[in-house]
């Protein structure tokens, strides 16, 4: 059972303003007291990941998944790598190996110490070649009720070469003010969006320019894993090489009694919500979305204007009636 606060039990342990006094309670040993602190104050924190098969079940991942993402993996180095689809979403359903890597139980383990809450992936990507994605925070795509319990954990499956595109982040940017609809005046309940992370770029971009930050990259081994926090700015550098490979795996926790939603689609103010219907990576099962123990239910769809009309027609009628 990870140890919850008695304090701030809302707020994620290794992103408490409290977390000097937690950290004395959250059961870590030296070494991931290190990388609890690397949270807490970079946003980020970088280790190698805890699975004797590793290296087996890359070799299945890589030749399983090459014609999905239509990449043939033996061809020589010189051959041009990115013309394939770049990504897979959710191969956990299909592939044992990438959802024995999502499900890894050390890594269950830590982050569940590490939050105060129990965690669960919900999401697989995998990636033949470098995203080139834009710095981004992942709450516009995932958040929670309370705030912040999500993460990603990236995972190396090759050694990174720099040409490659690799991943890379705004050290200390999971600090900055989580951007919402409100705060760039636009509303998400009911919108269309070609890209959930449009609308927030140029205030992403500004802040990074006002607190004079840099993009640093993870120039990873294989076999090295990165954890980062809800907010923190990331993505992928461009390639500058196109014959190289950037072979990883992105999985993405939550964690249990939490409501989980899509913010770019919300307006938290008014309390229109786009609900997620979690499931756990680990086992298929779903995963209520629940706050202080009460199971929270999509709102209904809005009524059509003929609907409105038919009630409206009623209730004149059952005023009339009454005032007979």
């Amino acid at each position: 059972m990870a140890y919850r606060s008695p304090f701030l039990p809302g707020v994620p342990l290794i992103e408490s303003p409290l977390f000097d006094l937690e950290l004395e309670h959250m059961g870590l040993s030296p070494a991931e007291r290190d990388i609890a602190i690397e949270l807490n104050r970079k946003g980020y924190a970088a280790f190698d990941f805890p699975d004797p098969e590793l290296g087996a079940r890359i070799i299945r991942i890589r030749s399983n998944l090459s014609p999905e993402l239509g990449i043939d993996d033996h061809l020589s180095p010189e051959t041009i790598k990115v013309a394939g689809v770049g990504r897979v979403q959710d191969a956990w359903r299909r592939d044992a190996d990438v959802q024995a890597i999502a499900a890894n139980s050390a890594v269950i383990d830590l982050l569940s110490r590490l939050y105060g809450r129990r965690a669960f992936p919900f999401q697989t990507l995998n990636f033949s070649v470098g995203s080139q994605q834009h710095p981004h925070s992942d709450m516009v795509h995932f958040s929670s009720l309370p705030e912040r319990f999500m993460c990603g954990v990236w995972l190396a499956m090759e050694d990174v070469d720099p040409g490659a595109g690799p991943l890379c982040y705004v050290s200390g940017s999971h600090k900055w003010p989580s951007i919402s609809n409100a705060m760039v005046g636009r509303r998400g309940w009911g919108q269309p969006l070609d890209s959930a992370q449009i609308p927030y770029q140029n205030a992403w971009n500004a802040m990074v320019a006002a607190n004079e930050s840099a993009l640093e990259r993870f120039m990873a081994r294989k076999g090295q894993a990165l954890i980062w926090t809800a907010n923190l700015l990331h993505g992928g550098a461009p390639q500058t090489d196109p014959t190289r490979t950037r072979w990883s795996q992105v999985t993405h926790y939550v964690f249990d009694d939490c409501v989980h939603y899509t913010p770019a689609y919300s307006d938290e103010p008014l309390g229109r919500l786009q609900l997620r219907n979690i499931v756990d990576a680990a086992n298929g099962a779903a995963k209520p979305n629940l706050y202080l123990g009460e199971e929270i239910k999509p709102p209904r769809p809005p009524l059509s204007k003929r609907v409105w009309k038919h009630l409206e027609g009623a209730a004149r009628k059952v005023t009339g009636a009454q005032a007979n």
